[in-house]
């Protein structure tokens, strides 16, 4: 019998290898499962994963980033774009490098999303001890900074031979994979293992097929659903980010057109029926419409549809406060479906979607009900009309009216990107989505400075969309260097940088809490410690047009209505800069949001925000 086939190479250019013959199927459509790698290179991955990279360069693309953690965030946009079935790798050196790949791990982890973290690490044969940017543990020899990321990656291996990356990849690529267990995957990779030989078996770089299952719900269960459903008379469907996905918005609108059902959306979820659809009532939570907010009141049954009911969309346990109220949650993960003592319907959203509507023939809503929702929709498309109009387009523009042009440029395939500040939440309320990928809000983690680099992710995704990066001043501040990456890769991603002088969500948080705005302007400090003087003499857009991006500065509604039209026709990369009349909001928020108050204070504005915070957290409620 002859010997098995072998070849040898490098532990990282077998990595390289492997992952571009990796592929993912659902539905019958099949793409690759790492579509590219990005990298920042020092002495723990150049000569291992950077070699392989130049090797194989024509089987495995590369994307040169500037910050670690920018690379994650770019990864994340692309991979949510495609709806998880594409992601990317992420390699960096070892030390901050890696330990700059947290913040990016956490993100993709709470959101559900697939990112492959590629850190180097130290010498697994500790011939160099300690090497360079190493962490010493008195006690534990083989704990390195890296393990930094295991609480917030869904696998995690450090690969300490060669031959044991034969199993760790299989096992990386799976949860990557698996729509139940995908987030942020690690693979450590200690500096001199990359670079060492092993003759691998031909078998390990055929290509290989992931198929993501579309489980359907189990009959039981969906017996029970269906006597919940049929029993309920007030019902009320929470689309979170699952809808998306799973691609369920047609089944989604199939139930919807049949039983009448209206639908509120979490931040994840806004899209998955277009905002003209008259069961499309929007945002539901602390950012949410009235009318979403009204019917979750006073709704007898929750239907949750790929929803982790995070604390924005609860009103931090007080928004369904029908005595009666039950809940019922479909989704792919057994944990989440679990949530708020629901029935369950454990299963792939689309599947279990379809499975209702056939389950439901002859169920509609009382056309009372229906009536309510549709009217309340009505008035709250006024109050939108109102938020963003300007009655003098030579006007500088509140930040709504910055939003309201927006909304009169794009077309329904562009993407509206955004995370952290004040616009998540006029977004959430305000946003009229056109299509189910056009929403794309990071509020799982509300990480500033995610925009921009997963403008390039989803750039990358989708090149002839129109991409729209949408960051305050603070948030731009945070992380504006995948701007390079643009320029130096072409993206013709479109930012949108509005300027008001500091945290506007923050600010307004810390006045609601006693906290009086402290430390949330960008102003210079006066004699008395605060910080009230004038405006920094800080030049954003000049830092935009320093970094290489074309730069419209529009200063009153109609310049900016203009700039907008012009950055959405360019064809590389553009920045839109605007500073916003200073305003409250413009719509207050219509359900309660929990940050605890001082208990005892000094200070007259913490002590009537204490008051007013017990007269809020009585309402909240333990569903059992």
């Amino acid at each position: 019998m002859s010997a098995a086939a072998t070849r040898r190479l490098t532990t990282a250019q077998a990595l390289v290898r492997f992952l571009a013959a990796q592929y993912t199927e659902r539905d019958g459509v099949r793409r690759r499962l790492i579509a590219g790698t990005w990298g920042i290179f020092g002495h723990g991955n150049v000569a291992g994963l950077g070699q392989a990279l130049v090797e194989y360069r024509e089987a495995m693309p590369y994307h040169q980033g500037r910050n670690e953690q920018a690379m994650v965030h770019a990864a994340v946009g692309h991979a949510r774009h495609l709806n998880r079935l594409s992601a990317q790798a992420v390699t960096t050196s070892i030390g901050p490098g890696a330990t700059n790949l947290v913040t990016g791990a956490a993100l993709a982890t709470i959101n559900r999303l697939p990112v492959l973290l590629l850190p180097g690490d130290y010498f697994a044969s500790h011939a160099a001890d300690p090497l360079l940017q190493q962490l010493e543990h008195p006690v534990e020899a083989d704990v390195s900074v890296n393990d930094a990321l295991r609480p917030v990656s869904r696998y995690f291996d450090r690969i300490t031979r060669p031959e044991a990356l034969l199993a760790s990849a299989l096992n990386a690529v799976r949860v990557l994979a698996d729509p139940a267990e995908t987030g942020a995957v690690t693979l450590a990779l200690p500096q001199d293992v990359q670079a060492q030989a092993y003759d691998w078996p031909e078998e390990f770089f055929a290509d290989r097929v992931w198929r993501v299952r579309r489980p359907a719900p189990d009959p039981a269960e969906l017996a029970e659903a269906v006597r919940a459903i049929r029993a309920a008379a007030r019902p009320l469907i929470v689309a979170g980010g699952g809808v998306h996905h799973s691609e369920a918005e047609a089944a989604l609108k199939a139930l919807v057109d049949a039983t009448g059902i209206p639908v509120a959306s979490t931040q994840a979820g806004k899209g998955a029926l277009r905002h003209d659809h008259p069961a499309d009532l929007g945002g539901i939570g602390h950012t949410g419409t009235a009318v979403s907010d009204a019917l979750a009141r006073t709704a007898d049954l929750v239907i949750g549809v790929g929803t982790r009911y995070s604390d924005f969309t609860t009103a931090s346990g007080t928004l369904f406060q029908h005595p009666g109220v039950r809940f019922l949650n479909l989704n792919i993960t057994a944990f989440d479906a679990h949530k708020l003592a629901a029935a369950t319907l454990v299963c792939d959203a689309r599947s279990g979607l379809a499975a209702l509507t056939d389950a439901l023939v002859g169920y509609r809503v009382d056309a009372a009900y229906q009536t309510e929702y549709r009217t309340g929709k009505a008035r709250w498309e006024e109050a939108v009309e109102g938020a963003f109009r300007a009655e003098d387009d030579s006007a500088v523009p509140s930040q709504t009216q910055v939003l309201g042009a927006l909304d009169t440029v794009v077309g329904d395939e562009d993407v509206v990107i955004n995370a952290a500040g004040s616009l998540p939440g006029d977004l959430h309320k305000l946003w009229r989505a056109r299509s189910p990928r056009q929403y794309h809000l990071e509020y799982g983690y509300s990480c500033m400075g995610y925009e921009i680099p997963a403008a390039l992710g989803v750039q990358q995704a989708a090149p002839d969309t129109p991409v729209w990066a949408l960051v305050g001043d603070g948030t731009y501040l945070m992380n504006p260097t995948e701007i390079v990456t643009a320029v130096q890769e072409n993206l013709p991603v479109k930012l949108v940088l509005v300027q008001n002088h500091g945290y506007a969500s923050i600010g307004g948080l810390s006045e609601s809490v006693g906290a009086e705005r402290f430390g949330t302007d960008y102003r210079h400090r006066v004699a008395d410690g605060s910080f009230t003087g004038a405006p920094l003499p800080v030049d954003l857009a000049a830092n935009a047009a320093s970094l290489g991006m074309d730069v419209l500065r529009a200063k009153t509604v109609r310049e900016l209505r203009e700039a907008l039209s012009t950055a959405r026709a360019a064809t590389r990369p553009t920045c839109v800069y605007v500073e916003t009349a200073p305003s409250g909001a413009a719509l207050p928020a219509e359900a309660w949001w929990d940050v605890p108050v001082a208990e005892v204070s000094a200070r007259e504005a913490a002590a009537q925000a204490r008051a007013a915070y017990e007269r809020a957290v009585a309402d909240r409620r333990r569903h059992l």
